[in-house]
């Protein structure tokens, strides 16, 4: 009498199956809308119902409204450099069409680099790189050559992640060693008043429109506040973000909302925000109080990049610190030194970019110093009793 064996042949994608050295691209496509069916069923780790991929997808959702108020941006920059009136859909298509190129290429390059690593280690893909490919777009200028973008994106998700292992090894955020990359490889690009105004073929400037940001009138030797208010520069355009910068980086409110969706739903460390403003008004009151600027502490927060740094960069969970002290000490470094270099190096009017990334180095030496501190503590109260 026959039996019916069960078919135990692996899928045409599964390893062992015709097409299995395609494994993990299959998988990356097949897990990418829903949930896979493995998850730990014992052992001593930790459940919940958030896992990596409802953490990026929030993340992103977080960034939304700053990447479509910096696409309306972009477009009204260009009306106020040209003098044209395009209207509220003419402007925001205009940015739109200019920022888009963005994304793809930094999508295109991220993920086939990260495609290509996970295909040769035999390993799944993470969802680490969707934020990663969502930041880089807005932290450049609208018109950056899209050959320099893509050069940057392959040499952050290559020398800043893949070779420490991928997602979640990295030791330094992969979209700041991106921009990092492209201030010291090609600084033209990423400076002077033309690299924030994105213009057509053929267009020139209106008379009197100058792009400049508000940092660069502080590291260009006018860092005073009149040259400032000269400019049309107030708290309430930057605190809005109609001010030339990097796409994503001008307007706070946009930010703010997205802080409010990563702290609403325990993606990012409050700590680690509160102590990078405290850090940052705490010099701030230093460098007027000992007169080397007239800047207020509080305008600090609201130009060139430190919102967005605080909001979303700094708050990394890969790259920042674990222990609760180390976020409040991480956080409290970040804002200091970020005004710092603002105040003491004019040669870099944007220091978000370089506390971050010093802080991302220290941050495993702070957390060493804050563990090794609690346990020798301990230790004493024990041998005390």
């Amino acid at each position: 009498m026959e039996q019916n064996t069960p078919n135990t042949q692996p899928g045409l994608f599964e390893k062992g199956g015709k097409l299995g050295w395609l494994h993990s691209t299959w998988d990356a496509f097949d897990t990418f809308l829903r949930v896979p069916a493995t998850v730990t069923a014992k052992g001593a780790h930790v459940r919940d119902a958030v896992d990596l991929k409802r953490i990026m997808i929030i993340v992103v959702l977080a960034l939304v409204p700053a990447a479509l108020f910096g696409m309306w941006n972009v477009g009204y920059q260009h009306n106020l450099a040209t003098g044209a009136d395009t209207g509220f859909w003419g402007t925001f298509f205009f940015g739109f069409f200019k920022v888009l190129p963005l994304y793809i290429v930094s999508y295109l390059v991220g993920l086939g680099i990260e495609f290509a690593f996970a295909q040769i280690r035999g390993e799944e893909v993470n969802e680490g790189y969707l934020v990663t490919g969502m930041i880089i777009p807005l932290i450049v200028p609208a018109d950056l050559p899209l050959w320099m973008l893509a050069l940057a994106v392959a040499f952050s998700v290559v020398f800043a992640k893949e070779v420490f292992g991928g997602t979640g090894m990295n030791f330094l955020n992969p979209a700041l060693v991106a921009r990092a990359f492209l201030f010291f490889a090609y600084p033209s690009a990423m400076s002077g008043s033309e690299a924030w105004v994105a213009l057509k073929k053929g267009e020139t400037l209106v008379d009197g429109f100058s792009g400049a940001t508000p940092l660069s009138y502080l590291a260009d030797g006018q860092g005073a506040m009149s040259a400032l208010d000269g400019a049309g520069y107030n708290f309430w355009n930057m605190f809005a973000g109609t001010i030339p910068g990097s796409v994503g980086e001008t307007s706070v409110i946009a930010i703010l909302i997205g802080a409010v969706i990563l702290l609403w739903t325990g993606i990012a460390s409050w700590k680690v925000m509160c102590s990078s403003v405290i850090g940052a008004l705490l010099v701030g009151w230093i460098g007027t109080a000992a007169g080397i600027t007239d800047v207020p502490a509080w305008m600090q927060l609201v130009m060139g990049g430190f919102a967005f740094g605080t909001v979303f960069m700094a708050t990394d969970p890969v790259t920042s610190a674990q222990t609760e002290t180390g976020k409040w000490i991480y956080g409290f470094l970040v804002g200091a030194l970020c005004v710092m270099v603002r105040l003491f190096n004019p040669g870099y009017a944007e220091g978000m970019m370089l506390a971050i990334l010093l802080c991302n180095t220290f941050a495993p030496l702070i957390d060493h110093c804050v563990t090794t501190t609690a346990v020798n503590r301990r230790a004493k109260k024990g041998s005390i009793a």
